[in-house]
């Protein structure tokens, strides 16, 4: 995974409205009910099918920390998807998406205009039809190089050029060396 599809999966962790399960118990039940079977289950953590039953029963009550940390994303990805798909819906035709980053931007100016690139720290709200292509573009396998590119994009036209009133000649905006990035919509 890249820096952009952690942030994105951060932002979707954010809108859950209630909290997944904590014990490993809960976390195998509900992962039960969702695989619907110990050996699916067992495949999805990389495990054998008796861990699962052990688990489940509360036989074996602390696995490994490798096999815990896979539990955690098993269950995190599965929580709450109508809650996730309703706050992407809404990012996408309504509300936009605010991204907070700090990193080197570069772009291609006109002659006699610096076109150095630099640190800079941005907070910045884009329009939700950026919001509709950057969810597409990781539904259909973007690279995160390609994600970047949705997001400086978005930043041209929003913050660079201020939606058309300003810097209209610059073009080819790039994100560069990320420090951190973090999404909310």
């Amino acid at each position: 995974m890249g820096e952009i599809d952690d942030a994105i999966e951060r932002a979707d962790q954010e809108s859950f409205t209630r909290l997944p399960p904590r014990t490993l118990k809960g976390q195998i039940n509900f992962l039960m009910r969702q695989l619907k079977t110990t050996r699916a289950v067992a495949a999805e953590l990389g495990v054998s099918q008796r861990s699962v039953e052990r688990y489940r029963t509360g036989e074996r009550k602390r696995p490994p920390e490798d096999i815990q940390q896979r539990i955690d994303a098993a269950v995190r990805s599965r929580w709450q998807p109508q809650v996730r798909r309703r706050r992407r819906k809404e990012a996408a035709t309504r509300r936009g998406i605010t991204v907070e980053t700090r990193a080197r931007f570069g772009y291609t100016a006109p002659v006699g205009t610096t076109d150095d690139g630099r640190f800079r720290r941005l907070t910045v709200h884009l329009p939700p039809a950026y919001a509709q292509q950057l969810f597409d573009a990781r539904e259909a396998g973007a690279t995160d190089q390609q994600l970047r590119q949705i997001i400086a994009d978005g930043f041209r036209t929003t913050y660079f050029q201020d939606g058309g009133a300003r810097a209209t000649d610059l073009s080819d905006v790039a994100i560069n060396d990320i420090d951190y990035i973090d999404l909310d919509y």
